[in-house]
Protein backbone atom coordinates (compact mmCIF):
# COMPACT_ATOMS: atom_id res chain seq x y z
CA UNK A 1 0.00 0.00 0.00
CA UNK A 2 1.48 3.30 -1.10
CA UNK A 3 1.58 6.06 1.50
CA UNK A 4 0.66 9.63 0.66
CA UNK A 5 3.64 11.94 0.17
CA UNK A 6 4.45 14.27 3.05
CA UNK A 7 3.29 17.76 2.21
CA UNK A 8 6.11 20.31 2.41
CA UNK A 9 5.62 22.76 5.25
CA UNK A 10 8.56 25.10 4.76
CA UNK A 11 8.94 27.73 6.16
CA UNK A 12 6.51 26.75 8.94
CA UNK A 13 8.39 23.55 9.72
CA UNK A 14 12.10 22.98 9.21
CA UNK A 15 14.59 20.58 10.75
CA UNK A 16 18.04 21.57 11.95
CA UNK A 17 19.68 20.24 8.77
CA UNK A 18 17.47 22.56 6.68
CA UNK A 19 18.87 25.61 8.40
CA UNK A 20 22.07 27.55 7.98
CA UNK A 21 24.73 27.00 10.62
CA UNK A 22 23.61 30.28 12.20
CA UNK A 23 20.02 31.56 12.36
CA UNK A 24 19.69 35.33 12.24
CA UNK A 25 16.25 36.19 13.59
CA UNK A 26 15.74 39.23 11.38
CA UNK A 27 16.44 37.16 8.27
CA UNK A 28 14.44 34.20 9.56
CA UNK A 29 11.26 36.23 10.15
CA UNK A 30 11.88 39.24 7.95
CA UNK A 31 11.48 41.71 10.80
CA UNK A 32 13.04 42.92 14.05
CA UNK A 33 10.22 41.82 16.35
CA UNK A 34 11.13 40.12 19.63
CA UNK A 35 11.45 36.33 19.56
CA UNK A 36 10.14 33.83 22.10
CA UNK A 37 10.88 30.10 22.20
CA UNK A 38 8.49 27.29 23.07
CA UNK A 39 10.87 24.46 23.94
CA UNK A 40 9.13 21.13 23.45
CA UNK A 41 6.07 22.72 21.81
CA UNK A 42 4.33 19.38 21.26
CA UNK A 43 0.88 19.77 19.72
CA UNK A 44 1.26 23.52 19.81
CA UNK A 45 -1.70 24.81 21.81
CA UNK A 46 0.42 27.37 23.65
CA UNK A 47 2.43 28.63 20.69
CA UNK A 48 -0.61 28.83 18.39
CA UNK A 49 -2.70 30.83 20.86
CA UNK A 50 0.23 33.07 21.80
CA UNK A 51 1.12 33.83 18.18
CA UNK A 52 -2.50 34.69 17.33
CA UNK A 53 -2.84 36.92 20.40
CA UNK A 54 0.53 38.67 19.93
CA UNK A 55 1.23 39.32 16.24
CA UNK A 56 4.00 41.73 17.23
CA UNK A 57 6.03 38.84 18.69
CA UNK A 58 7.73 36.05 16.74
CA UNK A 59 7.39 32.54 18.15
CA UNK A 60 9.57 29.51 17.49
CA UNK A 61 8.59 26.06 18.68
CA UNK A 62 11.39 23.55 19.18
CA UNK A 63 10.25 19.94 18.97
CA UNK A 64 12.27 16.73 18.79
CA UNK A 65 9.22 14.71 17.68
CA UNK A 66 8.89 15.60 13.99
CA UNK A 67 5.35 14.25 13.76
CA UNK A 68 4.15 16.56 16.52
CA UNK A 69 6.14 19.44 15.09
CA UNK A 70 4.62 18.99 11.66
CA UNK A 71 1.13 18.82 13.15
CA UNK A 72 1.69 22.16 14.86
CA UNK A 73 3.24 23.72 11.75
CA UNK A 74 0.26 22.62 9.66
CA UNK A 75 -1.98 24.79 11.84
CA UNK A 76 0.34 27.75 11.20
CA UNK A 77 0.32 27.13 7.45
CA UNK A 78 -3.47 26.88 7.24
CA UNK A 79 -3.76 30.19 9.05
CA UNK A 80 -0.85 31.71 7.09
CA UNK A 81 0.74 32.92 10.33
CA UNK A 82 3.86 35.01 9.63
CA UNK A 83 5.06 35.02 13.24
CA UNK A 84 5.07 31.31 14.09
CA UNK A 85 7.52 28.57 13.11
CA UNK A 86 8.53 25.11 14.30
CA UNK A 87 12.06 23.72 14.17
CA UNK A 88 12.49 19.98 14.51
CA UNK A 89 15.52 18.56 16.27
CA UNK A 90 17.52 18.62 19.48
CA UNK A 91 16.86 21.93 21.24
CA UNK A 92 20.24 21.78 22.96
CA UNK A 93 22.04 21.80 19.63
CA UNK A 94 19.94 24.72 18.43
CA UNK A 95 20.38 26.75 21.61
CA UNK A 96 24.09 26.14 21.96
CA UNK A 97 25.26 26.50 18.37
CA UNK A 98 22.77 28.15 16.07
CA UNK A 99 21.48 31.43 17.53
CA UNK A 100 23.04 34.57 18.92
CA UNK A 101 23.64 34.97 22.62
CA UNK A 102 20.89 36.77 24.54
CA UNK A 103 18.72 37.07 21.44
CA UNK A 104 15.33 35.83 22.69
CA UNK A 105 12.87 37.62 24.95
CA UNK A 106 11.47 34.51 26.62
CA UNK A 107 11.80 30.75 26.78
CA UNK A 108 8.73 28.67 27.61
CA UNK A 109 9.23 25.09 28.81
CA UNK A 110 5.88 23.51 29.58
CA UNK A 111 5.48 20.00 30.96
CA UNK A 112 8.90 18.59 30.03
CA UNK A 113 9.06 14.80 30.00
CA UNK A 114 9.65 13.67 33.61
CA UNK A 115 11.34 10.40 32.56
CA UNK A 116 9.87 8.59 35.52
CA UNK A 117 12.32 5.71 35.91
CA UNK A 118 15.36 6.56 37.98
CA UNK A 119 17.75 5.15 35.40
CA UNK A 120 16.23 7.56 32.86
CA UNK A 121 16.55 10.71 34.98
CA UNK A 122 19.71 11.62 33.08
CA UNK A 123 17.49 12.22 30.03
CA UNK A 124 15.53 14.98 31.74
CA UNK A 125 15.76 18.33 30.03
CA UNK A 126 16.46 20.45 33.10
CA UNK A 127 20.08 20.11 34.22
CA UNK A 128 22.77 22.60 35.17
CA UNK A 129 23.91 22.67 31.55
CA UNK A 130 20.41 23.36 30.23
CA UNK A 131 19.95 26.24 32.67
CA UNK A 132 23.26 27.64 31.42
CA UNK A 133 21.91 27.44 27.86
CA UNK A 134 18.82 29.37 28.91
CA UNK A 135 21.04 32.02 30.48
CA UNK A 136 23.00 32.20 27.22
CA UNK A 137 20.03 32.76 24.92
CA UNK A 138 17.55 34.81 26.99
CA UNK A 139 18.25 38.53 26.93
CA UNK A 140 18.51 40.61 30.12
CA UNK A 141 15.02 41.39 31.37
CA UNK A 142 13.65 38.38 29.50
CA UNK A 143 11.92 35.45 31.14
CA UNK A 144 11.94 31.69 31.51
CA UNK A 145 8.55 30.09 32.16
CA UNK A 146 8.27 26.46 33.19
CA UNK A 147 5.24 24.46 34.33
CA UNK A 148 4.82 20.82 35.28
CA UNK A 149 2.34 18.60 37.08
CA UNK A 150 5.16 16.54 38.64
CA UNK A 151 6.09 18.05 42.02
CA UNK A 152 9.32 16.07 42.32
CA UNK A 153 10.51 17.38 38.96
CA UNK A 154 9.33 20.90 39.74
CA UNK A 155 11.40 20.87 42.93
CA UNK A 156 14.46 20.08 40.81
CA UNK A 157 13.66 22.77 38.24
CA UNK A 158 13.04 25.31 40.98
CA UNK A 159 16.27 24.49 42.78
CA UNK A 160 18.31 24.73 39.57
CA UNK A 161 16.79 28.01 38.44
CA UNK A 162 16.53 29.67 41.85
CA UNK A 163 20.21 29.03 42.50
CA UNK A 164 21.43 30.08 39.06
CA UNK A 165 23.54 33.25 39.13
CA UNK A 166 21.91 34.62 35.96
CA UNK A 167 18.28 34.59 37.08
CA UNK A 168 15.98 36.30 39.56
CA UNK A 169 13.05 34.25 40.84
CA UNK A 170 9.70 35.91 40.15
CA UNK A 171 6.09 35.18 41.10
CA UNK A 172 4.45 33.04 38.45
CA UNK A 173 0.92 33.79 37.28
CA UNK A 174 -1.84 32.30 39.39
CA UNK A 175 -4.10 29.62 37.99
CA UNK A 176 -7.18 30.98 36.26
CA UNK A 177 -10.46 29.41 35.25
CA UNK A 178 -10.50 28.28 31.61
CA UNK A 179 -13.27 29.90 29.59
CA UNK A 180 -13.45 27.10 27.01
CA UNK A 181 -11.70 23.89 26.02
CA UNK A 182 -8.89 25.64 24.16
CA UNK A 183 -8.29 28.17 26.91
CA UNK A 184 -5.43 26.33 28.59
CA UNK A 185 -1.69 26.91 28.38
CA UNK A 186 -1.14 23.51 26.76
CA UNK A 187 -3.18 20.44 25.92
CA UNK A 188 -1.30 18.64 28.69
CA UNK A 189 -2.38 21.24 31.23
CA UNK A 190 -5.98 20.79 30.08
CA UNK A 191 -5.75 17.03 30.54
CA UNK A 192 -4.26 17.25 34.03
CA UNK A 193 -6.54 20.02 35.32
CA UNK A 194 -9.62 18.14 34.15
CA UNK A 195 -8.37 15.28 36.30
CA UNK A 196 -8.21 17.69 39.24
CA UNK A 197 -4.42 17.59 39.47
CA UNK A 198 -2.33 20.60 40.58
CA UNK A 199 -0.02 22.45 38.21
CA UNK A 200 3.27 23.87 39.48
CA UNK A 201 4.44 27.10 37.83
CA UNK A 202 7.83 28.78 37.79
CA UNK A 203 8.98 32.13 36.44
CA UNK A 204 12.51 33.54 36.31
CA UNK A 205 13.89 36.80 34.95
CA UNK A 206 17.28 37.05 33.26
CA UNK A 207 19.58 39.35 35.20
CA UNK A 208 21.58 42.14 33.52
CA UNK A 209 24.80 41.07 31.85
CA UNK A 210 27.86 41.55 34.00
Amino acid sequence: MQTAPIKPLKPYFQVLDDLDDFVDWKTFFGNDNPVELDIGCGRGLYIFNAAVANPQINYVGLEIDYREGRRTATRFMKREMPNARVIGGDCKVFLSKMIAKNSVSAAHVYFPDPWWKKRHHKRRLFTDDFCDLLADVVKPGGFVHSWTDVIEYFDIIEELMDSHDSFHTKQAAAEREAQHDMDYQTSFERKKRKLGLPIYRGLWERKPLV
